[in-house]
């Protein structure tokens, strides 16, 4: 395969773009040596923060607390409350409604109430559990369904709607309806939350936080000190996973860092037990899904009519972009002529859900895989033809929110190269015939797509912004406002500024996002991370290396078609010249070799309100195709085979690329089959620990796992190099698993429609496959 090209420069070949290179920081991984906050050297005098909370309420008023035996403790050299905070007792995002501190009431199981500052995190922790409460409860409303019958909400309710579906209904030759159960998800990122904050002599503060949104710790912590956001500097250098649970609710950790920092002048460092973590902290939204469907005789559809009731917890926190993106996608990858999709965002006296890898659009996704299940079924026909018949193409490319899907053809194509290189047709007959010669242990097999909008839903958002400077010695100071959570951002970033200047990366230094760098940055997330800060780079790389061909031009007397920049040299005409002495010369000519790079996504257009525009930049596509086996006496279930085809346009980096595939789908599937949050009938979380919460494991994977990279024409959108976002479209590759299961159900009774929710737990399992033999039964 010969080197691929750079655009501008067809003759010159790639040197670190589209190459699989390692992670940035593979080498310190495995060695154990990469630092994250709670590796940091600890400064003389450190104290140790540990939030307090009542470990028996649920919900209700705060008659007392009594923190006298907590103050008297061994090693306390503080105790925090609301009556603490200088500034505005709040962390939330936006909506204002997340107390830092319980003020008068508790909301929710875990909510915090005080914390200890001690000179050792054990004995703060000890400390903590010397506090007496006297709260007057109240009955807390825990599940979506409850809220509902309650009319309790965070948010208004919101839709889409296209056409009209109670005619589209009236015209069906066939109207299916269901409900079904989706599940939420722990992050369980390997590191925990943590923060360390240090006063400043200026009265400024410093935190190092574990988390996806600087300028959001930067602006929290200010908020609640009462400082302008300049004296704040937040920092990361990595974090130990996040997924979208260090988007917003790393927030809180930071807060109470810094608020003891500035009460003893100290510095001060909260990580929370992993325990508390669980209980504390937000997960993905879970849902009660009410559809409704109406087909003619072939399994087209004709109207979709959905209703997602969503658990958002007490607060609103990132609930209003979640669910929009769940109608955002719970189209799938199919076109419905004629539906009304319906958001509930229902307000609970449980922690408050947060964003989470796919950020609700893995939800949408999934009601919209049961409905094709459910026709499939009903009809007697191989769920994959109903999927085919369905999706989006050239007269039908309109989705309910009035966005084309512009690259059809690539969904077409990709999902065609799976069919054939899973055998998918092949193995059908495989499993049906296994199913007839086996009454206990049943196979199934599915073959799902992903189409994945790219892009902030919030527009103002899409936008970033990069430092880069050049030194007189040739090397690159490398920054931006992107957050390095294991995904390979830093190395991608790294790879395309490399390649600008035409240095190897040995050349190019990687540092930590930092406030005071790159001022006003987005969150990592929405799978654009990539997208916007490889672009602000490239554009600040771009930017110095045109005023360096500029005094080059006018000093050798030449065009700007003579100059190249190449391993570590600048090629002028016929003369080689190290970029270190291009560097000195350009110094001491008095050359700007700095620049802060910006940019924002072009074509977003969504206006909310109106429900109009262009929310996506672009869709990605993928697919996967998922062989399992159920026990039918036990609900034990195994992933037997998994072959996936994704795409990520001209990959910057396909080894990267793939693990992010193979993880993503890893985490949707265990999402979908082993991770289940318990609560109690007193609200309190029951599944707070790998004790009781199971996450997938090695031996979950299955034996034969088959993952690729589509090859295509690359994003048809000018993005850096042509590719596309991979962060978080994996996730709903894993709905084939999930499908999969269900059609394995359904094989019990040919035409009955399981009743399977997620996630499929053997529990899950079993319940509807004994809900089929009663209806075989009768």
């Amino acid at each position: 395969m010969t080197a691929p090209l750079d655009r501008r420069h067809p003759e010159v070949p790639l040197k670190h773009v589209r190459k699989a290179l390692s992670h940035d920081s593979a080498t310190l991984h495995v060695a154990g040596t990469a630092t994250y906050i709670d590796d940091m050297v600890e400064p003389t005098g450190t104290l140790h923060v540990v939030p307090g909370w009542d470990r028996n309420s649920v919900r209700g008023q705060i008659r007392s607390v009594d923190l006298e035996a907590v103050r008297a403790a061994p090693g306390v050299v503080a105790v925090l409350t609301c009556a603490d905070v200088p500034g505005k007792n709040d962390c939330s995002s936006a909506f204002g409604d997340d107390p830092v501190f319980a003020d008068g009431e508790i909301l929710f199981y875990g909510q915090v109430v005080f914390a200890v500052v001690a000179e050792t995190r054990d004995l703060g922790r000890k400390a903590a559990l010397l506090a007496r409460f006297d709260v007057a409860p109240t009955t807390p409303i825990l599940t979506a369904a409850d809220a509902d019958a309650a009319d309790t909400t965070v948010l208004p309710d919101y839709q889409f709607r296209r056409g009209s579906p109670e005619t589209g209904m009236t015209a069906a030759e066939t109207v299916l309806e269901g409900a079904m159960l989706i599940g939420g998800q722990e992050h369980f990122y390997l590191e925990g939350q943590v923060a360390m904050a240090q006063p400043q002599e200026d009265g400024g503060m410093l935190v190092h936080s574990s988390t996806q949104h600087p300028t959001e710790i930067q602006h929290t912590v200010a908020k609640v000190l009462g400082v302008p956001d300049a004296l704040v500097t937040a920092e990361v250098r990595r974090m130990g996973g996040g997924f979208g649970g260090k988007e917003s609710q790393a927030n809180q950790w930071a807060a109470l860092a810094a608020l003891a920092a500035r009460k003893t002048g100290r510095t001060c460092k909260v990580r929370l037990d992993r325990d508390d973590d669980m209980i504390m902290t937000g997960k993905r939204h879970d849902f009660k899904v009410n559809w409704k469907v109406g087909h003619d005789g072939t399994g087209r559809i004709r109207a979709v009519d959905m209703e997602f009731l969503s658990r958002c917890g007490y607060s609103v926190d990132l609930s209003l972009g979640v669910n929009d993106r769940t109608l955002f996608h719970a189209d799938s990858s199919y076109f419905y002529p004629d539906a009304l999709l319906r958001s509930r965002r229902l307000r609970t006296d449980t922690c408050s859900n947060t964003a989470f890898r796919g950020f609700g659009g893995p939800q949408g996704m999934l009601a919209a895989e049961r409905v094709i299940d459910a026709i499939a079924i009903q009809l007697g026909r191989d769920p994959l033809e109903i999927r085919k018949l369905n999706f989006y193409d050239g007269d039908h490319n309109m989705t309910p929110y009035g966005m084309p899907v512009e690259e059809h053809e690539v969904m077409h194509d990709l999902i065609g190269q799976l069919e054939e290189s899973s055998e998918y047709w092949s193995r059908r007959d495989d499993v049906e015939r296994f199913n007839a010669e086996n009454a206990v242990l049943k196979k199934g097999l599915a073959l799902t797509p992903v189409k994945f909008g790219i892009s902030f839903t919030l527009k103002h958002l899409n936008q970033a912004g990069a430092l880069v400077h050049l030194y007189t010695d040739g090397s690159v100071h490398l920054n931006h406002g992107g957050t390095e959570m294991g995904q390979g951002l830093y190395q991608k970033v790294a790879q395309v500024v490399a390649e600008e200047f035409g240095v190897t990366l040995d050349k190019v230094c990687i540092t930590a996002t930092n406030t005071s760098k790159v001022p006003n940055t987005g969150p990592t997330a929405a799978s654009s991370g990539t997208d916007l800060n490889a672009m602000a780079a490239l554009t600040a790389a771009r930017e110095i290396k045109s005023r360096l061909i500029a005094f080059l031009c006018e000093r050798h007397q030449c065009g700007p078609d003579a100059i190249h920049f190449t391993d570590n040299k600048v090629l002028v005409g016929d003369q080689s010249f190290a970029l270190s002495e291009v560097a000195k010369l350009a110094h001491m000519a008095r050359i700007q070799m700095s620049h802060a790079g910006f940019y924002a996504t072009p074509g977003i257009t969504w206006d909310r309100d109106t429900v109009t525009g262009r929310p996506f930049f672009y869709f990605a596509f993928g697919g996967a195709c998922a062989e399992v086996t159920i026990d039918t006496m036990t609900g034990e279930m195994t992933v037997d085979r998994v072959d996936i085809l994704h795409d990520v346009g001209h990959s910057l980096n396909p080894a990267i690329d793939l693990g992010q595939i193979e993880g993503g789908f890893v985490q949707g599937m265990g999402w979908l089959t082993t991770e289940e949050l318990v609560w109690d009938e007193h609200g309190r979380l029951r599944t707070h620990a790998p004790s009781t919460y199971k996450i997938p494991t090695a031996s979950d994977i299955p034996d034969e796992f088959n993952v690729r990279l589509y090859e295509g024409n690359g994003n048809p959108q000018d993005t850096v190099y042509r590719s596309k976002a991979v962060g978080e479209p994996p996730v709903m590759l894993a709905n084939a698993v999930f499908c999969a299961i269900n059609d394995a159900v359904a094989s019990l009774v040919p035409g009955q429609i399981p009743e399977l929710d997620a996630p499929a737990t053997p529990e899950a399992i079993m319940k509807a496959v004994q809900d089929m033999r009663r209806r075989k039964v009768s």
